[in-house]
């Protein structure tokens, strides 16, 4: 119910996870989800704490990028940089890292650290060639740090990459560009 529910009524998946936990709650998936209808339903306290006890339980490091996410709805982009840095974080590849890498160039852009956040999605996956949600993503964010730090041009460049990387729509890359260049007035 709680999937059904995610993406229309946040918080009533929020509910029927909570009313999971309460049933279920040494259960590890029961305590992932739980955090991630929290996530999904602006409560970042309150997922951070699901996700640490889904790891606690299961192991490994799943939702790394969220549980960083939720540091910066917190107010402490600090730690989602550290989260960035820490064994766990070095040990993903492919869109986990990928997610991760944006969410704590997120947290350097919190910081007002543009420069930083641009070098820290520099990286092999910034392959124009690339198409999906993941790339979209990802040459989005690299795009948003570059016109953060000043690099317009740049990130015009990236926007449009994204849009093309963009196959879904789940991007408004193609209005920025337009706002970038002097169409979106």
């Amino acid at each position: 119910m709680v999937a059904n529910l995610l993406d229309d009524d946040p918080r009533l998946a929020l509910a029927h996870a909570r009313a999971a936990r309460q049933r279920a709650g040494r259960i590890a998936v029961v305590r992932e989800t739980a955090g991630v209808a929290a996530y999904h339903a602006g409560e970042w306290a309150e997922a951070l704490s699901e996700l640490r006890a889904a790891r606690r339980m299961a192991g490994g490091p799943g939702l790394l990028a969220v549980m960083a996410d939720c540091e910066r709805g917190l107010g402490r982009p600090e730690r989602a940089i550290e989260l960035g840095r820490s064994d766990e974080a070095r040990a993903l590849t492919g869109d986990d890292a990928s997610e991760l890498r944006i969410v704590v160039a997120g947290a350097r852009m919190d910081l007002g650290e543009y420069d930083q956040a641009v070098v820290t999605l520099q990286t092999a996956d910034l392959d124009p060639a690339r198409t999906g949600p993941g790339p979209a993503r990802l040459f989005y964010a690299y795009a948003d740090a570059l016109v953060a730090a000043g690099r317009t041009d740049e990130g015009v460049k990236w926007f449009l990459n994204s849009a093309s990387a963009d196959l879904e729509g789940d991007t408004d890359a193609e209005e920025r560009v337009a706002e970038l260049s002097g169409g979106g007035e």
